[in-house]
């Protein structure tokens, strides 16, 4: 039994934000009240078990992070990162349940791998992680997954992640069969014959810099396409790490005329651009696809954040080996760790300076997430699992 008393809690599924009094019992959340005594939890606690007790004076107390978009690298490169230590790197974060992307290697295609997943967070015994399975057999682009089958016996959404379906085909029907799931298809919106090989967003920072650059019209095309699809076949659809200003108005307009789409953003497109690579000398902690984009792409995102535009946030959490981050920019794969870091960062950099208010920050990250993926959590109503994060910036 848990008692945390006079801390600033932040719950915007119940439209809650002040000081109050916390109480859990057995794994679920028992009561959120103002100013209780000492014998008043006692008393609605029942029993005489011990109460741990926690002073959350000039700290924040909200529902436990989600994050639905997370590279766990097990199996196959364990070398990178694995289901235990990638669920350490999430509570550590204030993450309580992450959404494991399919492109492992063997990539998880089959019911075995899904359970496999499943079972592995469970061995690690510290935050909820769910499979999201792959859109097509071995991330080809070819033959559809068994949807229904995989959604049985545990994925919570089908993905390429990755690579985008190339094929506009494919992508129709699985936005059609994942209907009969209730599944969202996360779409990984690159249009490879653009994008070309880049390594970075393709302006006039690139071209200094003499790299290959990689086109905002990339990721919006397939945007635009993947909107029009969901649009004609009343399909669930949720864009990945959207890094472009064009993509977040075209999301803007499906969304006016109803298409069932949600979006997420990575904290490091919200505060970082193009001009850092350059800044920062070359360094490949800078190179994630999409590629970090110009000022007004990262204007327009946190614009689409604070209005809704863009539901969600997710961190993209891509770890790779010293060895190959430390390679030259044009050779160092694609993506950064992020599951320790982006709550202190997103604080930093965005809430501290008033861009955008806590409130937003944690329905982006908790409440918008598990309503879509169709998770637990997400709010601390008394009943809910207490899935909770105490944070002291």
């Amino acid at each position: 039994m848990l008692w945390i008393k006079n801390v600033q809690v932040v719950d915007p599924g119940q439209n809650l934000v002040g000081i109050r009094n916390v109480l859990v019992k057995d794994g679920l959340i028992l009561a959120i009240e103002e100013g209780l005594s000492k014998e008043k939890v006692q008393e609605k606690m029942g029993g005489s078990s011990p109460i741990e007790e926690i002073d959350g004076t000039g700290k924040y107390l909200f529902p436990g992070l989600v994050d639905v978009h997370v590279h766990l690298r097990e199996p196959g490169r364990e070398d990178k990162e694995d289901i235990l230590s990638g669920s350490q790197a999430a509570v550590r974060g204030g993450f309580t349940s992450i959404c494991a992307m399919p492109n492992t290697s063997p990539v998880i295609d089959s019911r075995a791998l899904v359970e496999f997943i499943k079972n592995q967070g469970k061995k690690a015994e510290l935050c909820r992680v769910y499979p999201i399975a792959a859109i097509t057999k071995g991330q080809e682009g070819k033959e559809l997954v068994e949807m229904a089958e995989l959604a049985e016996a545990g994925a919570v959404a089908f993905s390429d992640d990755g690579r985008g379906v190339q094929d506009g085909e494919r992508m129709r029907l699985a936005l059609e069969y994942a209907k009969l799931t209730n599944c969202p298809i996360v779409s990984h919106c690159e249009d490879e014959a653009l994008a070309h090989n880049g390594v970075m967003h393709r302006a006039i920072v690139s071209m200094r810099l003499g790299l290959r650059g990689i086109p905002s019209s990339s990721e919006s095309v397939m945007v635009a396409r993947d909107i029009l699809l969901a649009e004609e076949g009343r399909g669930k659809l949720h864009l990945a790490h959207i890094s472009a200003k064009e993509s977040v108005q075209l999301i803007r307009e499906g969304k006016k005329r109803g298409v069932n789409v949600t979006a997420e953003v990575n904290p490091h497109h919200l505060i970082f651009t193009d001009q850092s690579i350059e800044e920062d000398l070359y360094n490949t902690s800078y190179k994630v696809n999409p590629p970090l984009r110009t000022e007004a792409d990262r204007e327009a995102l946190i614009e689409g954040l604070i209005d809704g535009t863009i539901d969600m946030l997710a961190t993209d959490h891509a770890p790779h080996t010293w060895e190959e981050k430390t390679n030259p920019f044009d050779l160092a794969p694609f993506g950064i760790s992020g599951l320790e870091t982006a709550l202190p960062a997103v604080w930093q950099y965005l809430v501290k300076p008033g861009l955008i208010s806590l409130e937003r920050v944690v329905e982006a990250w908790s409440l918008k997430p598990a309503q879509r993926f169709n998770l637990p959590g997400g709010t601390l109503a008394p009943g809910s699992p207490a899935d909770m994060v105490l944070f002291d910036p």
